[in-house]
């Protein structure tokens, strides 16, 4: 004992506490790495955790120099002014975004993979964290939007059961309603939309505003769903005879003026191999959505393990016992492979960016 007592008023103090709080912030900061791997927010839960341990041990190495106490009890408290200054300004924005968080995991409205619209944005959620949820626009970027606006702004979320997707277009007063609706439900229906039905929104000055509505019923199709309507509009009405042009344009045409409607052309045959633009819009979202769906089928996995389990307990004989077990091996197998799989792709996913 005496000589470990020896040993340790050997050890310069400073240095000794710089070694122990470098090893410290050096293995923490290693098993953080691991923890955080496809994990969202895990990247500023680690932050956290080793600025404290960097304070603490800044504060540790302060105690420890040769100093006077005086100097010592200022410079101590200089440190806690100025990590109370910090605390104070940035624990506000913080916890109203961790209490958001949680807000949005109790309600459970959307979920990655989903078509959510907040205000302008429109996307599918690609990372739904504590303090932030990310969603992929349309243009395939990413964008980040804190909790706390998710939860003080309305969030429009696409049912995955099917939703009405919509164009409008403002034609003359000229031009019968009768007419104008029939060629817009043909559009419709060329698109392969269901029920369609057409409003008419607004009785403006020079011309009467259409609206045309349609169920598509595979959402993750609702960009194409809705160009395609366009385009079939345009068709219907040019081949109803109806122009589609400025109603100031067309109240001042003079008499004999070229009607602006094109020459139909012949379509060329689609391509049903080329993909479709949102598998290449939201590729993120699509692995998102998947990640999602095994984590919920390996927790049906265990819940059936569970019951193999209970059911294992109570069997009568042997015959039986070994029939449950080899169910029990080989849910296990299917398990573990799904869960392999399931971390190759999160470590994806945090890498891409």
């Amino acid at each position: 004992m005496e000589s470990i007592l020896e040993l340790w008023e050997g050890i310069d103090s400073p240095l000794f506490t710089i070694i122990i709080f470098g090893l410290l912030y050096y293995f923490t900061k290693l098993f953080l790495d691991r923890q955080a791997a496809g994990k969202s927010d895990w990247g500023l839960i680690r932050s956290m955790v080793l600025f404290l341990i960097a304070m603490v041990g800044m504060i540790a190495i302060i105690l420890s120099l040769p100093l006077g106490e005086s100097l010592r009890g200022q410079i101590t408290q200089l440190l806690g002014i100025v990590i109370s200054a910090v605390l104070a300004l940035s624990s506000a924005t913080l916890i109203g975004n961790g209490l958001a968080g949680i807000m949005l995991r109790m309600i459970g409205n959307f979920r990655p993979g989903d078509f959510v619209t907040v205000n302008n944005h429109f996307g599918r959620i690609t990372e739904r964290g504590l303090f932030h949820t990310e969603m992929q626009t349309e243009n395939r970027d990413l964008l980040t939007l804190p909790n706390m606006y998710l939860t003080t702004n309305p969030v429009r979320v696409t049912r995955s059961n099917g939703t009405f997707v919509s164009a409008e277009c403002s034609l003359g007063y000229d031009v019968p309603r009768t007419k104008i609706e029939e060629a817009l439900l043909d559009a419709a229906k060329r698109s392969d939309l269901t029920d369609p039905f057409v409003r008419i929104t607004t009785l403006g000055d020079f011309s009467v505003v259409y609206k045309v509505y349609g169920m598509v019923k595979e959402i993750k199709t609702i960009l194409s769903a809705t160009s395609r309507l366009h385009g079939h509009m345009l068709d219907a009405l040019h081949e109803a005879n109806i122009e589609i042009v400025s109603p100031n344009f067309m109240n001042q045409r003079q008499v004999g003026e070229t009607i602006f409607i094109p020459k139909k052309v012949r379509v060329k045959k689609e391509d049903n191999n080329s993909p479709d633009p949102e598998s290449l819009i939201f590729d993120k979202a699509e692995v998102a959505e998947t990640i999602e769906k095994r984590k919920e089928t390996v927790a049906d996995v265990d819940a059936k393990l569970e019951q193999f389990t209970a059911d294992l307990r109570v069997a009568e004989n042997d015959e039986q016992k070994a029939a449950i077990q080899a169910k029990i091996d080989k849910w296990i197998d299917i398990k573990n492979k799904m869960v392999a799989k399931l971390d190759d792709q999160i470590t994806d996913l945090s890498k891409e960016k």
